[in-house]
């Protein structure tokens, strides 16, 4: 098929009938089909709410606060973007109502508009489509995907409908479709599919003025014909468009799924695109033959504050499940509440572990059972990774314990410390605003020579993401290296300790970055697959 005149295609997907549907896992599948058949993809997620940025949401709120390279603070579906494309995203790639609003206003202030009367349509609308294109601009793509946060109806989203409306008028039938992500529940009483909420979704869209092209219909079972058919019929599409995305065992399946359905053909042909070469999806076949068919499986505690919403720490999840996969190994994940373990109980929290992972947070809840459960690690060899605020947990566990600083802790947590070994970086005594901050995005780091990181990760210069206020007191440097506890990895232009690991623990590391921010289903994070191996190796010595 021959392409047509715009050098860029757009895809939108909508959600309807409910949400966490999703609509990211979705979009990232039918991004690496086409990038599986060598087109330039990229994705952007446009958040409904007036926040500015995810980086002030209580995790419970949201999920995972993700971070690109280039320091913004995102949507966790930017993760799923680049695990499964294996490609970094930016700023551009996550946009909010805050942030549209926030330009517009701007804007008037600064008299742009030259006394008109400011409105929804078009001088908010005009911004979102504005910024359904930056991204065009900013890289040379052959297709962005662009995914519509919440639920088609809601107040919240109805800006982002009319400027779809108006966006796929202004450029025409084969340069934009709209992917619909809906439910099809299964009434057990009545043993039946039922279609009515798909069809009253679309409605919504089609009184928006919006007609979408292809629907994609969540579902426990199998759509047969007949319900192919009438869902086409009432809503419109044509029946290789409506396509069954069944509940999958994992989502690393969903794009298999989707290319069983069809999905990519589809677009490309709405779009007037060669199909070009069949999908190029041996890498991730392979993954996904690991992943389910692993040789040897360990067990790691995941121990954090969040633990209720595993959502909260979804990176980090992924993270050890790829490198789970690289090491053919399956990875059990317990995810253990700090807020509950004490010195008393830990032994039998911990006993069946055979990693241990403390993760990020903030605040004071919780904090001392995670200094206890490092505690635990350390004195019995339990490999042990500790990220952002469990490295700054395992600071003040040393300096408690092996140094001795009874009163060690962090300024956080204890302003008045007498030791404060973590304490507030330079940079931030005078910020007064939380949104967007804290010390974002990639940051160089050196490794110190003949180290274990050093080898982990085969050279001596890294980048790597980080979302923190609180650093390292270089003052207890020296104490803390004599006594065993090395800073290995250091920024080289501030003089931060990045990285601590423990001489004489088979795997005891900490870092003040996030690396799983960089783990990807084909590039799996060192760090991750070395704990998983050292984790192995513990199960195989320990004889429970």
């Amino acid at each position: 098929m021959e392409s047509s005149p715009s050098k860029t295609k757009y895809i939108f997907v909508t959600g309807g009938v409910t949400s966490s549907l999703g609509k990211g896992i979705l979009a990232a599948s039918l991004a690496k089909l086409l990038q599986a058949r060598g087109y330039r993809v990229t994705i952007q997620k446009f958040d409904p709410y007036i926040n500015v940025d995810p980086g002030t949401l209580n995790p419970y709120e949201h999920g995972e606060c993700f971070v690109t390279e280039d320091g913004a603070e995102t949507d966790l579906d930017l993760g799923h973007y680049e695990r499964f494309l294996n490609v970094r995203t930016s700023q551009a790639n996550n946009v909010t109502t805050g942030r549209i609003y926030s330009t517009v206003i701007q804007k008037e202030r600064r008299g742009d508009y030259l006394g008109k009367t400011v409105q929804v349509v078009p001088h908010i609308t005009d911004e979102i489509k504005s910024r359904f294109v930056k991204l065009a601009e900013s890289g040379d793509y052959d297709i962005i995907i662009t995914e519509i946060g919440g639920t088609v109806g809601d107040i919240e989203s109805l800006p982002y409908v009319e400027a779809i409306r108006q966006f796929k008028w202004e450029l025409g039938a084969y340069d934009c479709l709209v992917v619909h992500l809906t439910l099809i529940p299964y009434l057990k009483t009545s043993e039946e599919l039922k279609t009515k909420p798909t069809q009253h979704s679309v409605k919504v869209l089609l009184e928006s003025g919006v007609q979408p092209d292809i629907l994609v219909c969540r579902t426990e079972y199998p759509l047969n014909k007949a319900i192919r058919r009438k869902l086409a019929l009432f809503c419109n599409v044509k029946i290789n468009a409506v396509i069954e995305a069944i509940d999958a065992q994992t989502i690393y399946d969903v794009p298999l799924h989707m290319l069983k359905e069809n999905l990519d053909k589809v677009v490309l042909a709405k779009l007037k695109l060669a199909t070009k070469n069949e999908p190029q999806l041996h890498d991730w076949k392979a993954f996904l033959q690991k992943l389910k068919n692993p040789i040897t499986e360990v067990s790691i505690g995941l121990v954090g504050k969040y633990t209720e919403l595993p959502d909260a720490y979804k990176s980090i999840i992924e993270s050890l499940k790829h490198a789970g996969a690289h090491n053919e190994c399956k990875v059990n994940i317990d995810l253990i509440s700090s807020e509950f373990i004490t010195d008393e109980n830990v032994g039998e929290k911990l006993r069946d572990l055979d990693g241990l992972l403390v993760a990020p947070g903030f605040g004071a809840r919780g904090i001392e059972g995670k200094i206890a459960a490092i505690r635990y690690a350390r004195e019995q060899k339990l490999p042990f990774l500790g990220i952002c605020l469990g490295m700054q947990c395992a600071v003040i566990e040393f300096s408690r314990n092996v140094l001795g600083l009874s009163d060690a802790h962090s300024t956080e947590i204890d302003p008045d410390t007498k030791n404060p070994v973590i304490y507030l970086m330079e940079g931030q005594r005078e910020v007064t605003h939380k949104g967007g901050t804290m010390r974002l995005g990639a940051y160089p780091c050196e490794l110190k020579r003949g180290s274990k990181v050093q080898g982990i990760y085969g050279g001596h210069s890294i980048l790597e993401r980080h979302r923190h206020r609180f650093e390292f007191n270089n003052r207890y440097r020296k104490d803390m290296e004599k006594a065993g506890l090395k800073a290995v990895g250091i920024n080289p232009d501030l003089d931060l300790v990045e990285i601590v690991e423990l001489e004489g623990h088979p795997f005891y590391i900490a870092s003040q970055f996030h690396p799983e921010y960089s783990s990807t289903v084909l590039t799996p994070h060192p760090l991750f697959v070395h704990f998983v191996q050292a984790a192995n190796l513990f199960k195989q010595i320990i004889d429970r």
